[in-house]
């Protein structure tokens, strides 16, 4: 398995470890909570990265793909 595959498959399984939706799914998280925290940074790290492609992710539409990758892996 490749790198990008497995932060993918990671991306598909993390939820949210703080604030208002804690337990909440990344790819779940709504999108003007994405736009904000893009507008305010990212935090550091693994989590940042994951929430910089879930904003990527849903400018374009493609949430479906990370919600397709939790229901096979």
């Amino acid at each position: 398995m490749l790198p990008d595959q497995q932060f993918l498959i990671d991306l598909a399984h993390t939820k949210m470890p703080f604030g208002k939706y804690k337990g909440r799914y990344l790819i779940d998280l709504p999108e003007h909570y994405i736009v904000w925290y893009h507008a305010k940074g990212f935090p550091a790290g693994k989590l940042g990265k994951q929430l910089g492609l879930v904003y990527e992710l849903q400018l374009n539409g493609l949430e479906y793909l990370i919600r397709e990758i939790k229901k096979k892996y």
